[in-house]
Order: structure tokens, then C-alpha cells, then sequence
């Protein structure tokens, strides 16, 4: 695969950039940013550096009674084309983290693309999936809700910098507590696109499922898996409801082993992932109307540490020519 998606949590890695901002709204391309903070951390969660800022988005700054910030404080504050260079320095070379990463990613793309300016920004991870797949047992994954959960005192809710303060500080006992279930961490690559004209866009941050839905497997199908036998790369897995894994760390897997995602169950699918032995709806009802091999969440996980190489696309379709051009002579 030319994209990589998660990496074990045993695995070391660049560090983090923990990152917040407040905004005049919910939508990137409509709304302005009126505050952000970015904290370095090491690999270890442990900080090494800082940025935080209050900016002058030159309109009405919105949900005051959500930020906190007026129009009489943010006069005079920098714009964010002042402050992207500073911020910058924190965010190279780290992967960004937020909780709900899609919103803080999506706004400061926006506002660097607004000053001809370019995040360095090649992975992001999300918080809140990260938390999904530790099995806290807590109420809801809400950043309030985590930092009780963890003993993390919130000062100011909603204020960019003791946002990320505290997300800093669940990051931390997050990250070990993925090392010991042996999870993956969300990580997730994003791109940049430079147009001849010089501006740069950056790629919008889709769910891992529509990604993968999409993404052209780079081996043959070889068919239904058989049990006692091992997975083979170019197998088509589908995910149904009744699993333990989250769905993101499931495709994850799927895709690093060399095996296709699919989001739909037909005749090419070569098995679906299910803990129920017999479910009653679903894509595992589904598949055991159509003779697809079900395979449990936990068997699956096994079942990847010995995949069997598979017959690639190109290797494929040139034997397939070769046998066209022997047969026509």
C-alpha cells in the first residue's frame, strides 16, 4: 500500500503536536479561528515546547458564550498570517493530535490556505478514537469526561490553551494504556496538493471506511478464506456490527496485511468479521445467507499474524497478457 494507516502502539514515533483552537462557528470554509494553542510533546507524552494564541479573525467572534472572547478583546490581537510561522515550528515533523481531529485539522487548513500558507502536517491522530479503542467503560468520550476520568483538572473549559493542557495530559496515560492492550494508534496520513499557480490545498480528512472502501487492492482476489487455513493477501474482509475491535483499528489491520476492505458483502467477499455465531441482521445475517465464511473478531486478530503472500495485480495481469499473446500463436 502506498498509504500506511495506524501503527502499533509499541512502535516509536516522531512525537505529537497537541492542538486546539476556538472558532466563530462549526464550518472551516464559513467560520474563522479566535484562538489556538499547540503544545510539542515528545514520543512519551511529555512536553517540550509551546504555542497559544488569541486572533483577530476581522468578524463577529460567534458563540462568546462558548469561548468566552469578544470583539473588544480580540482587537488589536494578531491575525493568524502573523502567528502561522510560530505555530509552524510546533506542529513540523510531529503528528497532530486533537480530540475530534477532523474539526481542529479542517480550520487551521482553512486559515493557512486564506494566507497562502501550508500546515507541516503529514499524520494527525484523534483523541477521541484513540479513548474508543481502550474500553474505558466511561459514560461518553467527551474531553471533560476523560479528564475526570483520568484525574486531569479542567480550569478553563473551552479556552484553547487549558484545552490542550488537559488533552496533554490524558494523552499521556492514553498512550501507555494502548501500549499495554497492544492497540494501534489512530494515525492517520494527510496530504497537501500544490496547483501551478503556487497555492496549496490540503486534503480533507474522510473516515477511514470511505477511504478504504475506495482504495484499489494492490493483489488479486483469491477467493473465500477456508478455515484451518491461513488469511491470503487480495482476501475481501467485511466488518459487521458484532465486533470488539473498533471498526477504524479493524480496516487498519485489514489494510496493512495486504488484504481489501469492503462495506458491502456480495459473492467476491471472502469472509466477514462477526462475533456471533449466528447473527440475525446485518452484514453477518447476510453472509451466512450467501455462504461467506463468518470469523470472530478474536480469531481474525490471530489469523493476521501469518498472512500468505499473494498474486499482485501487475503480476497478474501480466501472465494474463503473456498467456493472451502464447494463445494467438
Amino acid at each position: 500500500m502506498s498509504q500506511t494507516f495506524g501503527r502499533p502502539a509499541t512502535e516509536p514515533g516522531a512525537g505529537w503536536a497537541v492542538v486546539d483552537v476556538e472558532t466563530t462557528g462549526f464550518h472551516p470554509r464559513q467560520a474563522r479561528v479566535v484562538s489556538v494553542a499547540a503544545l510539542a510533546l515528545g514520543d512519551d507524552g511529555n512536553v517540550e515546547g509551546s504555542f497559544s494564541s488569541l486572533l483577530n479573525p476581522g468578524v463577529d467572534p460567534g458563540p462568546t458564550h462558548v469561548h468566552g472572547l469578544t470583539t473588544e478583546m480580540l482587537e488589536g490581537q494578531p491575525t493568524f498570517a502573523d502567528v502561522v510561522g510560530e505555530l509552524s515550528s510546533v506542529l513540523e515533523g510531529r503528528t497532530l493530535v486533537a480530540h475530534n481531529v477532523g474539526f481542529d485539522y479542517a480550520f487551521l487548513a482553512a486559515e493557512a490556505e486564506l494566507v497562502g500558507a501550508q500546515l507541516p502536517v503529514d499524520t494527525v491522530m484523534c483523541t477521541v478514537e484513540l479513548a474508543r479503542r481502550l474500553d474505558l467503560g466511561i459514560e461518553n468520550l467527551r474531553l471533560e469526561t476523560l479528564a475526570a476520568h483520568w484525574g486531569v483538572t479542567q480550569m478553563r473549559p473551552h479556552d484553547a490553551l487549558d484545552d490542550a493542557l488537559v488533552l496533554a495530559q490524558i494523552l499521556k496515560p492514553s498512550l501507555a494504556g494502548a501500549h499495554d492492550r497492544k492497540a494501534w494508534l489512530p494515525v492517520r496520513p494527510v496530504k497537501r496538493r500544490r496547483w501551478p499557480n503556487g497555492q496549496v490545498t490540503h486534503e480533507e480528512l474522510l473516515p477511514l471506511k470511505t477511504i478504504a472502501a475506495r482504495l484499489p487492492c494492490d493483489f488479486q482476489n483469491p477467493g473465500r478464506f477456508v478455515a484451518g487455513r491461513p488469511l491470503v493477501q487480495g482476501m475481501r474482509v467485511a466488518l459487521s456490527s458484532e465486533v470488539s475491535h473498533t471498526y477504524e483499528e479493524l480496516i487498519e489491520r485489514i489494510l496493512y496485511a495486504g488484504l481489501a476492505y469492503s462495506d458491502t458483502v456480495d459473492q467476491q467477499t471472502s469472509l466477514v468479521i462477526c462475533d456471533e455465531l449466528e447473527p440475525d441482521q446485518g452484514r453477518g445475517y447476510q453472509a451466512g445467507e450467501m455462504g461467506i465464511p463468518l470469523v470472530s473478531d478474536a480469531d481474525f486478530m490471530g489469523l493476521l499474524q501469518h498472512v500468505v503472500g499473494g498474486t499482485g495485480v501487475e503480476e497478474f495481469s501480466d501472465a494474463t497478457l503473456s498467456g493472451d499473446q502464447f494463445a494467438l500463436f
